[in-house]
């Protein structure tokens, strides 16, 4: 969890299937918006977020497995993640078969791989070979916003070269973690201008610690919701995290200590925060 400082960066791009045009703005159903949903969330609903209107109708949970929950997906549309070479949680073995049982139609893989010691080599031909077969639309790894050599876009870039134009995806895959809304655009910006015709998602984003606590996050979210909105290369959107502020603090201090409490889309009680009332609006 790292931000972002635009810098440039040349890509070698690889060819790909494109993911079907999203609408400027779409605020019914099937919308941008999803829920990034941690393993230690069997207390909550998902549903709670799900108005019936589509204004939440996406969930995942850096897993091939359902979302843990008191309601399953909640009547969202759950999409799977290999968030790891290989996890005893989700099995490499078992990625194609857990995708025709539980019939999700997109793939996100490898969370944060240019800050957990795997090479871009080595993620090439991981993706080569596991992810490629899969008939379903598929993500590249989820790359943090960091500048330090190696890292971030640049990571990414040599697992493109590696790939040699054999990594077929539909979405560039982006975290970010920064200090003002600006900077948070600039990073997707930056993202589209090296991926010309390519289809962004967002599968985590906050303020960083900000002073303010939820406030300042209620503030920074109302204007990042409206630009990823009318932005018609962004395709889904997951503010980091869909928890409460106790069920956070007791099962990942590393994320609270970087990011606050105040981003959480539920309260303790499992009613929506205000940030998770900002979802539907």
């Amino acid at each position: 969890m790292k931000f972002s400082i635009t810098y440039a960066v040349a890509l070698t791009m690889v060819s790909s299937s494109l993911a079907a045009p999203v609408s400027p703005v779409r605020r019914s159903g099937p919308g941008k918006r999803g829920l990034c949903w941690p393993f230690y969330n069997s207390p909550l609903d998902p549903a709670k977020l799900n108005d019936g209107k589509g204004s939440v109708n996406l969930i995942y949970d850096y897993e091939t497995f359902a979302p843990p929950s008191s309601n399953g997906a909640g009547g969202l549309n759950f999409i799977g993640m290999q968030r790891c070479l290989d996890c005893d949680s989700s099995p490499i073995a078992q990625l194609a078969t857990r995708q025709k049982q539980l019939g999700f139609s997109t793939l996100f893989t490898l969370n944060e791989p240019d800050i957990n010691n795997i090479t871009p080599q080595q993620a090439a031909d991981w993706y080569k070979q596991n992810i490629n077969p899969l008939p379903i639309k598929k993500a590249l790894p989820a790359i943090t916003a960091s500048t330090q050599p190696g890292q971030g876009f640049e990571w990414l870039q040599q697992m493109l070269t590696a790939c040699a134009g054999q990594c077929f995806f539909d979405y560039v895959n982006l975290h970010h973690y920064g200090a003002t809304f600006d900077q948070f655009q600039q990073h997707v910006q930056q993202a589209e201008s090296l991926f010309p015709g390519k289809q962004i998602v967002v599968t985590e984003f906050a303020l960083q610690n900000p002073p303010g606590g939820q406030a300042d996050q209620v503030a920074y979210y109302k204007q990042a919701f409206a630009f990823l909105d009318a932005d018609p290369n962004v395709a889904m959107y997951f503010p980091f995290v869909a928890t409460t502020p106790s069920l956070f603090a007791a099962n990942d201090a590393a994320g609270v200590s970087f990011v606050g409490t105040g981003s959480a889309l539920f309260n303790d009680d499992g009613t929506p925060s205000a940030v998770g009332q900002l979802m539907l609006q």
